[in-house]
């Protein structure tokens, strides 16, 4: 056989070996072409999301007086107003006055209750200051005073100073309690919710156009 013939088999069979193993070698996914191509193909580092604004807390509007109810004279010891036909729906402010000891409440500026209370004594004053409410039961017993009935009762202070319907007549008092007739304890009590302000004076009675920091 001629040298030539046989050297050139040999190359091609050598040709044919190293085509194999190329083909074996190679991966399913080709190499990147280039450094830069590389850095293309690997993922992007994921971005942390922005944390969501905290939400603002609305600071406490005017509120003010749009209507008085149309009352002639003083209002007597167990004597009580109420008519909210036609009044739209607004926020709750209740108003005490411990000088008229009357007490007035306002659903959106417009007046739609009133009544006479009984207040606290010298020795268990009725507290000035505004007071949100805290807790409402409809069926409260005093746990301090000998279990003494204070039905539609709201909490206004942790030490015991609350609304709730009493025996209101001439001559009585209270603990410091805003007490009012059962029946307008009752009306207030499903007019009111957790939070609704109740602001106890002496001697600031409200009119028409006056103003009260709540809502």
């Amino acid at each position: 056989m001629d040298a030539r013939i046989f050297l050139a088999s040999g190359f091609v069979a050598l040709a044919a070996i190293a085509g194999v193993l190329v083909v074996a070698a190679s991966p399913d996914k080709p190499e990147p072409a280039s450094l830069t191509e590389a850095k293309l193909e690997q993922p992007k580092p994921a971005v942390a999301a922005k944390p969501a604004p905290k939400p603002v807390a609305k600071a406490d509007e005017p509120f003010v007086i749009k209507r008085i109810l149309p009352i002639k004279g003083a209002i007597k010891y167990g004597e009580w107003h109420w008519d909210d036909k036609d009044v739209p729906p607004g926020p709750i402010v209740v108003t005490v006055d411990l000088e008229a000891r009357v007490i007035s409440v306002f659903r959106g500026g417009y007046e739609i209750g009133a009544a006479a209370v009984l207040l606290g004594t010298a020795d268990k004053p009725t507290p000035l200051g505004i007071f949100p409410i805290t807790q409402k039961d409809k069926d409260h017993v005093s746990n301090i005073y000998t279990g003494a009935p204070m039905p539609y009762m709201q909490r206004l202070t942790n030490d015991g100073i609350t609304l709730h319907g009493s025996d209101v007549a001439l001559g009585y008092a209270s603990h410091g309690c805003v007490g009012m007739p059962d029946a307008f304890a009752a009306k207030l009590f499903d007019t009111t919710k957790i939070g609704d302000k109740v602001y106890i004076t002496r001697g600031k009675q409200v009119g028409m156009g006056d103003s009260l920091v709540g809502g």
